[in-house]
């Protein structure tokens, strides 16, 4: 269908098209095909009913089974990110009795702080872009893509129980969805309350400082007002709560280093990114143009763009007074004039460092990293470049307009980043400005470190900790997922299997 079709328009090509008069039908799978310019078009998968057709029963779809359970078992939730959400909303959904502590705020007050944040510059560790209520997630660009082939049911699920508290109902056949940071905003408090007529108690401002372990179990956690036991224990802190990871490494919770990923946030007039991926600077019925980038060559590391936020605004992502690192964030329509991307380059720290290193001296070394960046100006200016001057190795004289909240000031990235890390970076960009029309002419800016942990939890595949018979690690601060859809149902299959535990 044409880019800018109208639902008659459609109605009108399966009419044609099966020749029927009566009918009804629902979009299965949508996405854009943009690969000939010329012809840009939305490619639709549809189930149609009519009495005119032959009648074929549609195969049952499988659901997401959450088997009741009578024991009134007792779980707490530590966080209330995607992944605490959902492990909780699951468990109250099967009978158990379900705490969930949070150590920010209820969203509406986290926007209030981060508005107060970007106007004075003073951060509230508890109340930012990554912690509080829905975490990093509620002010990202809400994308809710995952490759993980193997969690379709728990998707399902998620998607369904957004579109219910008011999501829009695109998300469940677009094949790039996404809610937007404006639309997370208004359905929070409907999937909060929505946990609450479960019966799950939601403790705001609740910061975990401490727990009690008794052989292979933990008896209690504390906070810093109250000592909490239960059955079963779910941490599901996120990637930015060094304070979590800092008690689970003094307890001798096991992990390891793995691979990830750091560099910069780069920028570009969207019309720019629509011009070289249409042909043109606007495309009727769609937003804005995106994009996906990976670079690969011998002696370099690997680098991609992640998480593309078209139409959007880059964000002082800090969780931790001294730290400075950035995000991406984009509203439902995605009608800012900029477009931003990480770009990023994989690593194993062993590898930079020449050395094996232990879960918590690769935390130090993070940690580092992004004092560093904030020394720079002991503020939350960041650093930037014109990715031109980068390539060429030159610091700018100049920097270009941006949507940072901030001021950007111009800096040498190569004295910033590892040897390696810097010149896979510009390797890279050289690449990008041959694929995307104008990259080049954009802007690189910040330290792009949170794309996933640099540490993993230790753990089954249902987020049991090793060595412990009821401690679970959930989410992106388990190392084990990154997104809002991965780590959502990485919650449910830790809740999924405690309520097997006691089935």
């Amino acid at each position: 269908m044409p880019s800018n079709y109208q639902e008659p328009a459609l109605k009108k090509e399966i009419a044609r098209h099966l020749k029927i008069k009566e009918f009804h039908y629902h979009i299965l799978k949508k996405s854009l095909d943009a690969r000939n310019k010329k012809n840009i078009f939305w490619l639709l998968r549809l189930a149609v009913f009519s009495p005119e057709l032959p009648f074929k029963l549609p195969p049952l779809e499988k659901k997401l089974e959450i088997p009741y359970q009578k024991r009134k078992k007792r779980v707490v939730v530590v966080g209330m990110g995607p992944s605490g959400f959902f492990a909780a909303l699951v468990l109250a959904q099967a009978g158990f009795e379900v705490k969930v502590l949070e150590q920010g705020k209820a969203v509406e007050e986290r926007k209030n702080d981060i508005e107060n944040f970007e106007k004075t510059g003073i951060l509230n560790p508890l109340s930012n872009y990554s912690f509080g209520e829905g975490g990093a997630g509620a002010f990202s660009d809400g994308k809710l893509t995952s490759r993980n082939k193997h969690i379709s049911l728990e998707r399902e699920y998620i998607l369904k129980t957004f579109i219910e508290a008011g999501a829009p109902p695109e998300i469940g056949y677009l094949a790039y969805p996404h809610i937007g940071s404006d639309i997370l905003y208004q359905i929070l408090p409907v999937l909060r309350k929505q946990l609450s007529l479960y019966q799950a108690e939601i403790l705001f401002q609740s910061k975990v400082i401490g727990f009690e372990k008794k052989n292979n179990r933990v008896d209690s956690i504390q906070t810093d007002s109250k000592e909490w036991e239960a059955d079963d224990f779910i941490f599901a802190p996120g990637h930015s709560s060094y304070h979590t990871y800092r008690l689970f490494l003094s307890h001798k919770i096991p992990f390891i280093v793995k691979p990830s990923a750091i560099g910069v946030r780069v920028e570009h007039p969207q019309k720019t990114v629509n011009y070289s991926q249409w042909g043109k600077e606007s495309l009727p019925g769609v937003k804005a143009a995106e994009y996906k980038l990976t670079f690969q060559e011998k002696n370099s590391l690997p680098v991609y763009s992640f998480c593309m936020c078209p139409g959007g605004k880059i964000i002082p992502a800090a969780s931790e007074t001294g730290q400075s690192i950035v995000n991406g964030v984009s509203n439902y329509q995605r009608n800012s004039s900029f477009a931003n991307s990480a770009v990023v380059a994989g690593f194993h720290l062993k590898d930079i460092l020449n050395q094996d290193i232990k879960s918590v001296d690769a935390l130090l070394w993070l940690i580092g990293l992004e004092n560093k960046f904030f020394d720079l100006k002991k503020s939350y200016e960041i650093p930037a470049a014109k990715i031109e001057d980068f390539i060429k190795k030159k610091v700018s004289s100049a920097l270009l307009a941006s949507s940072y909240p901030f001021s950007l000031f111009p800096y040498d990235f190569d004295q910033l980043f590892p040897e390696v890390i810097a010149e896979s970076l510009r390797k890279s960009m050289i690449q990008f400005s041959s694929k995307i029309r104008g990259f080049e002419k954009g802007q690189m800016m910040g330290l792009e470190s949170k794309t996933s942990s640099l540490i993993q939890a230790v753990r089954n595949s249902e987020g049991l900790i090793e060595g412990f018979e009821n401690l679970y690690i959930t989410g992106e601060g388990s190392g084990f997922s990154g997104g809002i859809i991965s780590s959502a149902a990485d919650g449910i299959k830790a809740a999924i299997g405690i309520i097997q535990k006691y089935s």
